[in-house]
């Protein structure tokens, strides 16, 4: 049967290798039972340079052509007298891009294979940013390491932080899902 559409290396190498290896491994009866990456959130705070429009706008271009998508800005939930936010002001106090299917494989390829690996002093990922869910986060201090940032994006640094939303997860579970797709993790003091 002949492939209609594009499929990410990572999607193919999940759905015919990885699937099997992890339900043997977690012991697990159904093959729906087995972690699965539901979606990545991809997303940057503005912090006190909200009302900076430069600082805003290199935050939103900068996750857009990381992502491949559009960034969607996020006003205040709640207000905030010290940080001198009120619920729902106009100023946007952050940027996030949801990815999901082909796209989302194809930026974890890239992050695993390329951004990573660009980073200074890297010696791994933390194993311990797992919440209960199973679901990963990471940050990231400069949005420079991505290949797709030019010198003249770079002028104003921020930082980036990569949320893996995980089906079926628990911290065990989702951290053998993330090893079996590449993700450098460091290595653990016995």
């Amino acid at each position: 049967m002949a492939k209609t559409e594009y499929e990410a290396r990572l999607k193919t190498l999940y759905n015919e290798e990885i699937v099997k290896k992890l339900q043997k491994e977690l012991k697990l009866k159904n093959i729906n039972q087995v972690p699965k990456l539901e979606k990545i959130i991809v997303s940057s705070g503005v912090g006190k340079k909200r009302d900076d429009k430069r600082y805003t706008e290199t935050v939103e271009l900068t996750l857009n052509k990381i992502t491949g998508q559009n960034a969607t800005s996020r006003l205040a939930k709640k207000s905030i007298a010290q940080f001198k936010i009120r619920k729902g002001m106009g100023a946007p106090v952050g940027y996030l891009v949801t990815l999901r299917n082909t796209k989302m494989y194809e930026f974890v390829d890239r992050l695993v294979n390329i951004t990573l690996p660009h980073v200074r002093d890297f010696h791994g990922v933390s194993r311990k940013a797992f919440d209960a869910q199973g679901n990963y986060s990471l940050g990231l201090k400069e949005q420079t390491v991505f290949p797709e940032i030019s010198f003249e994006d770079a002028t104003i640094a921020h930082g980036i932080e990569i949320t893996f939303v995980i089906k079926n997860g628990s911290p065990e579970g989702s951290l053998k899902l993330l090893e079996a797709f590449g993700m450098p993790f460091e290595k653990e003091n016995k």
